[in-house]
C-alpha cells in the first residue's frame, strides 16, 4: 500500500478535481476576506481567475502535463506586490489546507511548491 501511494501524484494523493476545486473556491473566500491583499482583487473577474488558478494547480500538483496560461512573472508584473503580500497569501493557502484537513506532509508539499512560485510572482 505504501509504494502505490509514493507512485500517486501529489494531485491524486489531494484527492484530484474535487480537492482542488474546493481547495481553491475556500482559498479565493479567505484572500478576498483578508484585509491586507483583498485590494488587489477589486478589478478582477474572480471566476475566470479561479478557474485559471484550479488549472495552474492541477498542473503545479501533477494532475496533467500542460498549463496553457500566463506565466506567473508576467500575470502578476502590473501589481508591485511585496514580500508581505507574498506572505498573507501563502497564510491563506496554509489556512486553507488545515481548515480541508490536509495531512500535514501534503500541507508541506502544498507550500513548497508554492514558494518556489515566489521571484517569479514578485518579480525579482
Amino acid at each position: 500500500m505504501q509504494l502505490e501511494s509514493a507512485k500517486k501524484s501529489l494531485y491524486e494523493q489531494l484527492g484530484g478535481e474535487p480537492a482542488v476545486n474546493a481547495a481553491v473556491d475556500l482559498f479565493y473566500k479567505k484572500v478576498l476576506n483578508d484585509e491586507r491583499i483583498n485590494h488587489f482583487f477589486t478589478h478582477t473577474d474572480m471566476d475566470k481567475l479561479i478557474n485559471k488558478q484550479k488549472e495552474f494547480m492541477t498542473y503545479a500538483f501533477g494532475g496533467h502535463s500542460r498549463y496553457e496560461g500566463q506565466s506567473l512573472r508576467m500575470a502578476h508584473k502590473d501589481l508591485d506586490l511585496i514580500e508581505d503580500d507574498f506572505n498573507a497569501v501563502a497564510e491563506c493557502l496554509n489556512d486553507t489546507l488545515e481548515e480541508l484537513n490536509v495531512p500535514i506532509q501534503l500541507q508541506a508539499e502544498v507550500m513548497t511548491i508554492v514558494g518556489s512560485t515566489k521571484a517569479d510572482i514578485l518579480n525579482m
